[in-house]
């Protein structure tokens, strides 16, 4: 039971930067109104889903009529709205699947999937996936983070859409300071040092080259700094990723971000960029539109840069097929077309995600914005943190505590780590 509820608890904390609609009851017509699609045909397949607000519900809707009426194989997919109501979506589905009750597909979290897995819910995906005439049409490290949730060499989660976090900054600002957008990991280092700017010589700071996050959620980005030094989540130990945490120290000791950068949390890091306090900070597409508005042409993005190693941050939304579903292989079609298909278009061009299809990818409304183009960049080294028992309390609590010693100067790095090692691992 200890098991099952800490995994509950790591789909709420989830990607921390992302938000979710919530609601009180399910409905085949949706919780919000939309009408289910109810075309006939020789296959019927219920599918559970969430949606973030009134527009996306009517818009898997529509998604669903028009699968519905376009596939040649005679299948009808019967959507059921369900609030996600801050992760407990995932807890009824699971509730729903071990009682025999469960829908044939579902939308999914990654940080779900053990649990699921370790009560054989879910389908193995690797023969329909081997036959896929689009297999290559996602790249193979997303394929690899489906095995990793797992924690097998196989895919039991089918990719959707995702949120590839990446570095905004204001061009104009990188100007004043003569500098280039960075292309390696130590440009980026170089870059915050040279866009901290005193801009009216009174000898105080009033831009910060970047934009730490120090409270719970900072250690997704924190993560790239790692990984930057060929570090990695799976090593928080070796002589790599102490080096990462050294700079991380070293940016903050050297006055090169806000000095409440060891509390500042998401909306702290989003406001002192916004107001121009800040020249760097990391996030996804999630927050582009409000940049625009704030910036205009003064704000762009770039792919975290590589050094010894690469790595950021990957939010997820995917499918799965249920072990108990009789209808797999038409319950493939309709992952398929909401992964590669006409489905993957009209949702992520709606909803502002990060599309996993390359086909999609490549079409205009994505190669035109230059937030989109940073985050496909990424998507080919993006990944998650593991998944375990010990990650709930690790993100909300051991993280932001033990990193924020380090800042402040009370533990060494070497004695960070070793402690974030064991707390993550024991």
């Amino acid at each position: 039971m200890k098991k099952i509820y800490s995994i509950f608890l790591i789909l709420i904390i989830g990607f921390t930067l992302v938000g979710c609609s919530t609601g009180n009851s399910a409905s085949s017509s949706g919780s919000n109104g939309a009408k289910a699609s109810t075309s006939s045909g020789d296959i019927k397949l219920t599918y559970w889903y969430w949606a973030d607000n009134t527009e996306y519900s009517n818009l898997m809707q529509d998604i669903i009529k028009e699968f519905n009426e376009t596939n040649d194989k005679g299948i009808t997919v019967v959507g059921e709205e369900y609030p996600w109501d801050g992760g407990g979506f995932s807890e009824t589905l699971f509730t729903a699947a071990i009682g025999g009750g469960g829908p044939d597909v579902a939308s999914f979290k990654l940080t779900s999937t053990p649990l699921f897995t370790a009560n054989n819910l879910l389908a193995n995906l690797d023969d329909f996936i081997s036959d896929w005439e689009d297999k290559e049409d996602i790249d193979e490290n997303i394929y690899g983070i489906m095995k990793e949730a797992g924690g097998s060499d196989s895919i039991y989660v089918m990719p959707w859409n995702t949120q590839v976090l990446y570095v905004y900054y204001r061009p104009s600002i990188f100007e004043e300071a003569g500098i280039e957008v960075p292309e390696t990991y130590e440009e980026f280092l170089t870059a915050i040092e040279r866009t901290t700017l005193d801009t009216n010589g009174d000898g105080k700071t009033d831009v910060y080259g970047f934009g730490m996050r120090g409270a719970t959620g900072g250690h997704e980005p924190w993560g790239s700094f790692i990984h930057g030094r060929g570090g990695s989540f799976n090593n928080l130990n070796s002589e790599e990723s102490i080096k990462g945490m050294q700079d991380f120290v070293n940016i903050y000791e050297r006055g090169f971000v806000p000095p409440t950068a060891t509390t500042d949390g998401f909306n702290e890091v989003i406001s002192n960029f916004k107001s121009g306090k800040t020249a760097m900070t990391i996030h996804h597409t999630g927050s582009s539109a409000e940049m625009v508005e704030t910036f205009g042409d003064d704000v762009s993005a770039f792919a975290f840069p590589k050094g010894d190693g690469q790595w950021t941050s990957m939010g997820d939304t995917e499918n799965v097929i249920f072990e108990s579903s009789q209808n797999k292989e038409a319950a493939f079609e309709w992952v398929a077309y909401l992964a590669t298909g006409k489905g993957q278009e009209l949702w992520t061009k709606a909803t502002g995600n990060v599309p996993v299809s390359k086909r999609v990818q490549e079409m205009d409304h994505f190669q035109n914005d230059r937030f989109m183009q940073a985050s496909i960049e990424g998507m080919s080294y993006a990944g998650i943190i593991p998944i375990r028992d010990t990650t709930t309390e690790w993100v909300s609590t051991i993280w932001p505590n033990t990193v924020a010693s380090a800042l402040l100067g009370d533990k060494s790095v070497e004695e960070t780590m070793k402690i974030l090692q064991e707390e993550l691992y024991k």
